[in-house]
Parts: structure tokens; sequence; C-alpha cells
């Protein structure tokens, strides 16, 4: 048989790109509604202000991060050690649980904050589970030199979804409050079988070995690695100052005043940016440079998350949401095609659990710092100040970690540093 030419020739990835479009789908819908009906029931119900509704935004991505970040040795060993697959359908079934029970609580009329802070909290540790474990199937099932094109692609699963997911959900949210969560358990009970359809790929032979050395031999690897250290830690604290999507409730229904259907587009539009950038990396992957341009991408997200958080015009902030979603794109498929060729298999999903856990704090400590800033400065400033802190500490990276700048290609380092020796 022929060598495949592009990894969507591979039967094995079909499934694992559909999987992740499908579950992708399906949660940030979920994640959207949950956000808007924290927004909504803190300002109707409970009469809060808009700092202090926007505050409990920030919150909700902390109830997120603090069982993600308990977990996440645990899911790094458990995909190193165990069936890759089951790990993955155990999480969506996770996510299946949650869409039923916020649907019910919907129908029901007994929606609560307390509910919605305890389902994104289960949210949170199901989700630690899936992106070790998919990530690191992938680089089994196709071939090295296919890998590039494998991450594009798979973004482009990712970013696509998301387009679809927050767009459906605010269209749906708009006509019933239960409508999203049922549209994301039908989604996430088609994600389980196609997860499970995948051919059996055993994780890699290891000697038995005490699960707490395992995960301090995954973080060790990363603080060693200054190369890796350098990827991992500047999404980390970049997105940690820039992230915007927690205050787009507040955006849609208080500063720009577009409503459910706004809120939808609004998180659809960085997606839709990324899955274009994502399309075109799939068939035109970066291959020269790569360092100094996830750098550069890293900044115009800065910016443009900067834009956007002063602008009042509504076609104005769609644009800058989707400048922004297309430099995050570039960052994300350059860090993720270093991340997974600069390890090596054996550490793959450790390695894959501690970017993750990077991404994460990112996001949902990035949506607390938000709140927090917002009950000080209002959306508007907290946003602005957050996204000028991205391009301060993407230059500040630029003289800490000079390996970054340096990288020309993808070629693995750690590789390199053992033929050396």
């Amino acid at each position: 048989m022929s060598q495949p030419t592009h990894p969507l020739q591979v039967r094995d990835y079909r499934l694992i790109w559909l999987t992740r479009f499908i579950s992708t789908a399906a949660t940030t819908s979920m994640v959207v509604v949950i956000g808007a009906q924290t927004y909504q029931i803190a300002r109707e119900v409970h009469q809060l202000s808009e700092a202090r509704a926007a505050f409990l935004l920030g919150v909700l991505g902390l109830v997120q991060f603090i069982p993600f970040a308990l977990l996440t040795p645990l899911a790094g060993v458990l995909a190193d050690r165990m069936d890759r697959r089951y790990v993955g359908a155990v999480s969506c079934t996770i996510d299946l649980v949650i869409a039923v029970g916020l649907a019910l609580a919907n129908a029901m009329n007994v929606l609560t904050l307390p509910l919605l802070f305890t389902m994104a909290a289960l949210y949170g540790a199901a989700r630690v589970f899936m992106g070790p474990a998919i990530s690191a199937i992938v680089p089994n099932v196709v071939p090295a030199e296919l890998l590039p094109k494998a991450v594009a692609t798979s973004s482009i699963a990712w970013q696509s979804a998301a387009v679809i997911g927050p767009a459906l959900a605010g269209f749906l949210l708009a006509r019933d409050h239960a409508l999203p969560y049922w549209f994301s358990a039908g989604a996430l009970v088609l994600a389980i079988i196609s997860l499970l359809a995948i051919h059996h790929r055993a994780p890699p032979a290891a000697a038995p070995a005490h699960p707490l050395k395992l995960m301090s031999e995954g973080a060790k690897f990363v603080w060693h690695e200054r190369f890796l250290l350098g990827c991992v830690t500047l999404d980390l604290f970049a997105v940690l100052l820039g992230g915007a999507t927690a205050m787009l409730p507040a955006f849609a229904y208080d500063v720009l005043k577009v409503g459910d259907e706004g809120l939808g587009l609004m998180r659809a539009a960085p997606a839709l940016g990324a899955s274009l950038v994502a399309l075109y990396l799939g068939f035109r992957p970066i291959a020269r440079n790569v360092g100094a341009k996830m750098l550069w991408a890293v900044a115009v997200y800065g910016a443009a998350t900067l834009a956007f958080g002063l602008s009042h015009n509504f076609h104005l902030s769609l644009a800058m949401l989707a400048v922004l979603g297309a430099a995050d794109a570039v960052s994300v498929f350059i860090r993720n095609t270093l991340v997974q060729l600069n390890t090596p298999d054996d550490k793959r999903g450790r390695v894959s659990s501690i970017s993750g856990l990077a991404i994460s704090a990112s996001n949902e400590l990035g949506e607390m710092q938000s709140g927090l800033a917002a009950a000080l400065l209002g959306p508007v400033g907290a946003v602005a100040l957050g996204g000028a802190g991205a391009v301060v500490v993407t230059a500040i990276w630029t003289v800490l970690f000079p390996e970054l700048k340096r990288a020309k290609t993808f070629a693995p380092q750690y590789r390199q540093k053992e033929d050396v020796s």
C-alpha cells in the first residue's frame, strides 16, 4: 500500500478528527450557555451590578480550573498507562451527564447559581482527561512527517466546531434555555461512539513505576527542557492576561447590548478566524522561522484583545475577535507541533497534560483575573488592560527564552541533544 500524503487518509485519524469536532461543538456550546446563564441569573434574579456579575464570570473560570489542576498529573499518567480511547470516552460521558442534568434543570425551572458552579467544576474535572488522551494518540496513528499537517487539521476540527457550537448555542438559547444542553447531549453520544471505533492503540510499554514517580518525570522533563518550558509558559502568561472570552456575556448584555444571539456570534468569531487560519495551515503548514512566528502571533493576539476591549461597535468587535482567534490559531499550531515533536513517546501523555494544564490555567485563571479586574475597572477596562499585558509578556519572553526566537523548524530539540551526547 502507498504511504499516505495527508493525515485524513488514515482511518484512525479521521475518527480522531470526528471525535474532536463533535465533542468540541458540544462542550463549547455548553460552556457558552453556562456563562450566559450565570451572568443573567446574577443580574436579573440577584440584582447584582455589572461589575459584580462580571466577577462571578471570573469565579466560574476558577471553579473549572481547580479540579483541572488537581487532576492533571493523574490524567497524564493514565494517558501513558491505559487505553487512551477509554480515558477519552469516560471524559465525554461525564460531559454527557452535565448536559443532561442542566437540560433537565432548565426544563423544570430549578436552575440556580450553585448548580451552575457545581456543573462547571465537574466539566473542569472531565476536560482534564480528554486532551492528553486524544493528543497522545495522534502521533501513534500518523507518520512523523505528517504530524504538522495532523496538528493543523486537528485544529480545523476544534476551531470549526468552536464556531458552530457557540453560534448554535446562542440561537437555541434565545428560543428555549434547555435546547442547547439537549444538543450537547446528543453530540456527546456521537463523540463517544466515534472515539470507541478507533482501532486499539495501547500506550507504549513502560517499566513498572509508582504513579508519583511517573508524574514527577513528566514535570522534570518539561522543566529541564528550556525550549518546551518557553513554549508552554508563553501561552500560560499571555492568555492569562489577555483572555477576553470570559467577559463576553457582560459585553453582549450590557456594553454592546446585542443579546443572546449576539453573544453566540461573539463567542463564534474567534473560532471563525482561527478555523480559516487552520484550514490554510492544513494544506500549507508553517515550516520555517516557527519560533519568531509564534512570538509575533501572541503579540497580535494581545493587540487585538486590546482593540476589542476599547471598541463599542459590534461589527468592529466581531472583527477584532476574529483577528485574535486567527493569531491564537497560529500560536497554538506552532506550539502544539513543537510540544508533540519535542517529547519522547513514552512521556507524551504526561507532557501533553502539563501543556493542557498551562492552557487551562491561562484560560480559566485568566477568566478569574478578568473577573477581579472587572470588579475594579469594569469589563471594558479589564479586557483592555489584559490585552496590553499580553503584548508586554511576549516582549519579556523573547528576552527570557531566546531559544524560541532562534527555532527555525520543528526539528526535535531533545533528540538533537541526545545525538550529540
